[in-house]
């Protein structure tokens, strides 16, 4: 019997194992990667796809095709847990897989109540295919009447999202909506001021209220309710309180953070099982925990690529430097961003033109494996 990768998610800390796939069917290894989409999207782009900057199209990578054309399966279902002894994963429709060597990159979700994701305008800012469909439900309303949006969350999603609704409004050119962030107690908390008061400035400027008087405790389809006792209409809702990862590990007995994500070491390897691997928003990293931001899925594709083979031929592991501090650019919408690295920080249009430019020669970069 040959030995099986699998690959559960064909996300950004997956895409140079995707691209080499090729490599290890030729080395006799079955590949299957496991997904719920045939496509994988840009997270870092999806506020500018809300906003009409891009399209869909723009922030996406074919992942099934990548992967069929080099001789690899590609499944579209959910990976619901996995069976660690039993070296076993099972689907949202029933089917299981065993595997010798699995890898995770399952992403991260905000959490949402049932009801809500019921009521029809309430929407999580992830997965990118919740903000698509948001963009489509507020042009139709934007054309129709003036409405209230609200954001609930304060960090850096808020923003975005908030940014780039008032852009699709412009574009639009139809009724302005009343933007409202729904910020807790402090706005863009775990920032310095020098960032959050270019945030503030750029989004209160275009007139976009944040509202700091407590957290919401109660979110209705047509109104927010904060602990304070204030109540709030809205027409619109988007929820950006942060995300978790896969609830996969949590739901298969495997060591986890203290966030519920898959606890790995140096290695980005499970701790208690050798041939599970992890990278992406879905991973505790023991050595050092690391803000769940796209830069980091990034720096482990090589590390991942590498070990995943070795995991494979019996070979040794290389282990994961997360490297320097990370450069952050906030895509405020209306051609605006915020840029901090390390000391440096400003913002303005040439912020977003340094974003614009790094995520689409990113994008464009992976895409190009579609061709190859």
């Amino acid at each position: 019997m040959r030995k099986h990768l699998i690959l559960v998610g064909g996300g950004h800390a997956h895409m140079m194992t995707l691209e080499n796939i090729g490599k290890f069917v030729e080395k006799g290894f079955k590949v299957t990667v496991i997904g719920p989409s045939f496509y994988h999207y840009y997270s870092g782009m999806g506020p500018g796809m809300l906003g009409g900057t891009y399209n869909p199209d723009d922030i996406r990578f074919a992942t099934r095709d990548v992967v069929q054309k080099q001789g690899g399966i590609f499944v579209k279902d959910k990976v619901l847990r996995i069976d660690p002894v039993k070296k076993e994963v099972y689907t949202e429709t029933g089917h299981a897989f065993a595997y010798d060597v699995l890898s995770f990159n399952a992403g991260s979700y905000v959490p949402m109540a049932p009801d809500m994701e019921k009521s029809g305008n309430i929407y999580s800012v992830k997965p990118i295919e919740k903000l698509m469909e948001a963009s489509e439900n507020l042009k139709a309303l934007f054309a129709e009447k003036k409405i209230i949006v609200a954001i609930v969350g304060g960090g850096p999603s808020s923003a975005e999202i908030a940014g780039n609704t008032w852009q699709l409004a412009k574009k639009l050119k139809g009724h302005m909506p009343e933007i409202r962030i729904f910020a807790g107690k402090k706005f863009m908390a775990r920032f310095p001021e020098n960032v959050r008061s270019r945030i503030r400035s750029s989004l209160v400027k275009r007139g976009i209220h944040i509202i700091e008087t407590g957290y919401a405790s109660d979110i209705r389809p047509d109104k927010i309710i904060l602990d304070s006792g204030e109540t709030f209409p809205a027409d619109f809702i988007f929820m950006a309180l942060g995300v978790k990862p896969s609830t996969i590990f949590e739901a298969s007995g495997l060591p986890m953070g203290p966030d519920k994500g898959l606890l790995v070491n140096q290695y980005l390897q499970s701790i208690q099982y050798p041939e599970i691997f992890g990278g992406g928003d879905c991973i505790y990293f023991r050595d050092q925990p690391l803000d769940k931001v796209g830069v980091y899925a990034v720096r482990q594709n090589p590390v991942l690529l590498h070990n995943l083979m070795a995991a494979l031929e019996g070979k040794t592991l290389k282990p994961f430097d997360p490297g320097p501090e990370y450069l952050l650019i906030f895509n405020l919408g209306g051609g605006l961003g915020v840029l901090k690295k390390k000391q440096l920080v400003f913002g303005g249009r040439l912020a977003f033109i340094i974003k614009d430019y790094i995520d689409t020669q990113f994008m464009k970069k992976f895409q190009a494996i579609e061709k190859a």
